[in-house]
């Protein structure tokens, strides 16, 4: 590792690459990522258990707080945002109300230099310079810190700076692809700036576009996907994508010197999709859910254009890459039907019975893994699920939608996706201070911000979830 020769204060760059996957980084495109393999030689490294459930948002935030979803009180981006049927709420910088590592890093007088970590929208101070998040609405938001930084950020990426591709379900892939390379370019172009501009002892960004090149592009990279075709002219879309980060990481590795720490790590793993299970369509037809009257035929309807009778009503769904199921509590919810003390029994009920959807083609049955958020996590605040549901081994998705005439579907309600998500993400982890070297196992998620502190010398709070890894 070309590193400067200079004798500089501790300092620890991290590289956020969501939905990394281990088994790209480390086995099929290892030998594609030289930069990536050489931090990976020198250091300690692995797969890293994600969130339950594994997707964006919780799981940067867990991993930057060490606090599991529960405690930080959201389960996805949309949330019920109290027990009746109709209010959600956005999880933004705002639904964050744990310190993360930057904020530690602020108490003891450290500058940081973050850019592109989910739930960083709307900015909060911070010491050092923050650009925000795919979840920020336009250029013309207020989306750094502090807010003249703004200034360089258009300056450095040619006034088009992007937040993230929108529209990325989409069938153009000669345009998404496009995206998804501009989008990478734009960005790196301003951290090559921010690397040697700004005065730094924490520096973090997120890059969003493995996950949208994955949900892009997955059936034309993994030969077991049902659209697989051998001779598709986007055959190495994914690999060449990987190698572009890999190749622009070089070169921002030639601005840090022989003591900083350098992290890689990845919020969650990738997984084909199969398909959808139509878990609210499943729901009305076995009576779980009630309907005053039914979706016109042949029309799909959103949830929340149903006219749902509550009054008869039990359980309900959500779509997404796994299954939120809600249940009608009488005395939680201003309807609910079901006992408080028959709860315990509705659920075994409905999860042995979910446990018997068959996909509508191949006959087989699906399989559920159900959890309960009071089971997974130390505390449960906010407005969590009663079950959080992951159909097939995360092959398959959750829709919400009704109208679909069957149980399951090939296609995404949402616009086409290739992909959803895997429980397992990856990290390698390169500390100058240490001489370990090798593969380590049984890591997950919140370990990663005890690690970061432990490298400043910083005192790991006690309400820490994590550990350090060694």
């Amino acid at each position: 590792m070309n590193f400067l020769k200079r004798k500089k204060k501790r300092r620890v760059l991290v590289v956020g690459l969501d939905c990394a996957d281990p088994a790209l980084v480390f086995h099929d495109f290892a030998d594609d990522l030289p930069n990536i393999q050489q931090i990976r030689n020198q250091g300690v490294w692995g797969e890293l258990k994600s969130t339950t459930p594994c997707i964006t948002v919780p799981a940067w935030s867990s991993m930057l707080s060490s606090r599991d979803p529960g405690e930080l009180g959201f389960y996805g981006f949309r949330n019920r945002a109290d027990h009746s049927y109709d209010k959600m709420s956005i999880a933004t910088s705002l639904a964050v109300q744990e310190k993360r590592v930057w904020d530690y890093l602020t108490d003891a007088d450290k500058s940081s230099v973050i850019l592109g970590v989910p739930q960083t929208y709307p900015i909060k101070p911070l010491k050092g310079h923050m650009v925000s998040s795919f979840l920020t609405p336009s250029l013309e938001s207020p989306f750094t810190h502090p807010p003249d930084l703004k200034t360089e950020v258009l300056i450095h990426s040619d006034d088009q700076y992007m937040f993230d591709v929108k529209g990325f379900r989409t069938d153009k892939k000669e345009w998404l692809l496009g995206q998804i390379i501009d989008m990478t370019e734009r960005r790196f172009s301003v951290l090559d700036d921010f690397m040697t501009s700004k005065e730094w002892d924490f520096f973090m960004w997120v890059e969003m576009g493995v996950d949208r090149i994955h949900h892009g592009f997955w059936r034309y990279h993994d030969p077991d996907h049902r659209l697989h075709d051998p001779n598709n002219k986007f055959a190495n879309a994914i690999r060449d994508y990987y190698k572009q980060i890999d190749d622009r990481l070089g070169r921002m590795l030639q601005h840090v010197d022989e003591q900083t720490a350098i992290l890689v790590v990845s919020d969650h793993g990738v997984s084909r999709m199969d398909g959808g299970v139509c878990l609210n369509e499943w729901l009305w037809k076995n009576g779980w859910l009630v309907l005053k009257e039914p979706p016109p035929d042949g029309k799909l309807t959103r949830f929340e254009a149903l006219n749902v009778d509550w009054s008869k009503t039990k359980a309900w769904g959500a779509g997404g890459y796994y299954g939120r199921l809600f249940l009608n509590i009488k005395g939680r919810e201003p309807q609910g039907i079901i006992p408080p003390e028959a709860v315990e029994e509705t659920i075994q009920e409905l999860e042995a019975a979910l446990n018997t959807i068959t996909d509508d083609d191949t006959g087989e049955i699906i399989g559920a893994t159900c959890y309960r958020p009071h089971d997974l996590y130390k505390t449960v605040k906010g407005i969590a699920p009663d079950v959080i549901i992951y159909f097939g081994n995360l092959h398959y998705r959750s829709i919400g939608s009704v109208g679909h005439g069957q149980f399951t579907t090939r296609e995404n309600d949402t616009g086409p996706d290739d992909a959803n998500h895997g429980q397992y993400g990856m990290f390698i982890w390169y500390d100058p201070a240490s001489n370990k070297t090798g593969e380590v196992n049984g890591h997950q998620l919140m370990d990663v911000a005890p690690t970061l502190l432990n490298a400043f010398d910083i005192n790991i709070p006690k309400v820490m979830q994590g550990r350090v890894i060694r």
